[in-house]
């Protein structure tokens, strides 16, 4: 594991606190990390150091125990300051959740502590050469002495190279019964450095450059079965794990839309000359650029509010209802998030005139961050399950993606 030494937070307040300084930071020289690729080592150690990365462990194990509305929140400020960075920990979460919701005890026990300490965790989930995203194909098989091999290829691992824990879906492949658990899927909780394991470099997304979201491959890695987490206990079960997950691109999509934003006011209040038929000075004083930032104001103002919202939906969702409830306010959230990210990040040229356009500013980095992040899942099914939800009263579906 990283050698770490995390500081602990204990209340959303500092959290929040922890989270604005240093987002401060890490907005420094974003854009140039983004234009050259450089991965965020040193900004990724300071995230783990800060304690933030704990924050959402239960009270009873140490941690803060955030609610979802608090996570979002400090993911939000983080993602204003640089998104890639706000994205790495997306998992690290997620996963943390998955072991609140189904882990055992001694499960809770070894990795919350890890956490803590500093630990982080990284996906390896999604795989490119299966039918659709939802199939999974790397196996988990058993062998002698009560262990288990898993091989297989994962694509968009988002973390994974700043990881010091994978968390691997795999499909338990065990026709005849021998293994004694349940068929279905895993998540397998292992360090990144185990045999086997080859983590690669090569995520070249047009945006999210930083990420790390490149191919780990599996070759005969062995676990064994305390490493092993049934993931349909959460996922299909109404445990707003799915809501969970969404709500926190949702504010990755918010954050980038305010980033935006304050990009496009720092630059025209600072660099834009005004276009000569306004009659003003200044290009802040044309009255057609005043009234389009306000219409972008409108704009980012509804994606907060209304993560906000969700985020309060899914801190209250302990039933089968409230739980519905909550995935369509994440939805909604996610639909807003999405058309913010991609409009403001594309205005912010339309407002700044000409000399925003110089590839040296990379301005165009929060537009090509808000087109690679929003495309994770199709906004056009969360509005097929809002308007199935409103019209024939259909709760929304236990799939882990709304």
């Amino acid at each position: 594991m990283t050698a770490v030494t995390a500081e602990r937070i204990t209340s959303a307040e500092r959290a929040r606190r922890v989270a604005a300084e240093l987002a401060a930071e890490f907005a420094v020289g974003a854009a140039e990390r983004d234009r050259l690729r450089q991965l965020p080592h040193r900004e990724i150690e300071r995230l783990a150091a800060s304690g933030l990365l704990g924050v959402t462990v239960p009270a009873f194990y140490g941690g803060a125990d955030l609610p979802a509305s608090e996570l979002a929140e400090v993911v939000r400020i983080l993602a204003v300051a640089d998104p890639n960075i706000a994205q790495i920990p997306h998992s690290h979460f997620v996963y943390l959740n998955l072991l609140r919701l189904a882990g055992s005890e001694a499960q809770r026990r070894r990795w919350f502590a890890q956490v803590l300490d500093g630990a982080r965790i990284a996906n390896a989930q999604s795989e490119r050469t299966s039918a659709t995203v939802a199939e999974v194909r790397t196996t988990l098989r058993p062998v002698d002495g009560g262990r288990f091999r898993i091989d297989g290829d994962k694509f968009y691992c988002t973390g994974s190279l700043f990881a010091d824990l994978l968390a691997v879906l795999v499909r338990l492949d065990d026709p005849d019964g021998h293994s004694g658990l349940a068929p279905g899927e895993y998540v397998a909780y292992l360090p990144a450095e185990s045999p086997g394991v080859r983590i690669v470099d090569d995520w070249n997304g047009l945006g999210q450059r930083t990420t790390g979201s490149g191919t780990v491959h599996f070759d005969g890695v062995l676990v064994d079965s305390g490493q092993l987490v049934e993931r349909s206990s959460a996922v299909r079960a109404p445990t707003a794990y799915g809501s969970y997950a969404q709500l926190l691109h949702a504010a990755i999509d918010t954050g980038i839309a305010r980033g935006a934003l304050d990009a496009a006011a720092d630059f025209v209040r600072t660099r834009s000359r005004p276009w000569f038929e306004a009659g003003v000075e200044r290009a802040a004083d044309d009255p057609l650029v005043i009234q389009r930032f306000g219409e972008l104001s409108v704009l980012v103002t509804t994606a907060e509010a209304t993560l906000a919202a969700a985020g309060l939906a899914v801190d209250a969702a302990t039933a089968d209802d409230p739980v519905a409830r909550a995935s369509l306010a994440v939805a909604t959230a996610k639909i807003v998030a999405d058309r913010a990210a991609t409009e403001v990040s594309g205005a912010l040229f339309e407002v700044s005139g000409t000399r925003s356009a110089a590839a040296d500013l990379n301005l165009d980095h929060f537009w090509r961050n808000a087109r690679t992040h929003t495309l994770h899942d199709p906004v056009r099914w969360k509005y097929q399950h809002l308007g199935r939800a409103i019209l024939h009263g259909t709760a929304p579906p236990l799939h882990g993606v709304i």
